[in-house]
């Protein structure tokens, strides 16, 4: 893992805008513009709401950096072994952003090649609630991100089915059966003691 230096929203659609405009009684007339009354901020690909304080999305890039800073994130956890693009790590320097990276490698076909271990220490990350706000990305918020956040759901208490849907939702054309095995196989018994918010929240009932 490498750590860098610290200085209800839904599953958003691909390239979707999020409208943010100021409360103001005083509108202008029709055809009358005010420049700054509005800001668009542009999620991230496959952006979406995990859990209080958890986000999951794809790689952010420079247009995303305005919406990132509206999440007022403690932490981003990197899921690629690529070294982080400099914008964004000034980005989080910037903004007091820590970074946790744990690369995984692009695996297509056997799951036995998702490294368990560097899953488990990412749930570690995720579960301690010191890194909240956090952001959870890969590349396309689909393999890796969709792997970590259905592990996340086993200790969540989500049946399988469940667990699958949602891992579905993102990766679209693109899932794999080999992850939704790792998934299916992943042990979780040894995650004792989980903090009440993780452990009881949108439990496999409610789904």
């Amino acid at each position: 893992m490498r750590v860098g230096s610290r200085s209800d929203l839904g599953g958003g659609e691909r390239g979707s805008l999020i409208e943010v405009s100021p409360a103001d009684n005083n509108r202008p007339a029709m055809g009358e513009e005010r420049e700054g009354e509005e800001e668009l901020l542009v999620p991230p690909l496959n952006f979406a709401m995990v859990d209080n304080g958890i986000f999951r999305s794809g790689f952010p890039d420079s247009a995303n950096f305005s919406f990132l800073q509206s999440l007022g994130l403690r932490s981003i956890l990197y899921l690629c072994p690529e070294p982080y693009p400099e914008a964004n790590y000034e980005f989080l320097k910037d903004n007091g952003i820590r970074i946790f990276q744990f690369g995984i490698e692009m695996c297509k076909e056997s799951f036995a090649n998702i490294p368990e271990e560097t899953i488990r220490e990412a749930l570690k990350v995720i579960l301690d609630v010191k890194n909240h706000p956090v952001l959870v990305h890969c590349k396309r918020g689909k393999h890796r991100t969709g792997c970590l956040v259905g592990c996340l759901r086993k200790l969540q208490r989500w049946c399988l089915s469940s667990i699958f849907d949602e891992y579905q939702r993102y990766a679209a054309a693109k899932a794999r059966v080999s992850d939704q095995r790792f998934m299916e196989l992943f042990d979780i018994s040894s995650f004792k003691n989980l903090p009440l918010s993780f452990s009881s929240t949108r439990s496999s009932a409610n789904r």
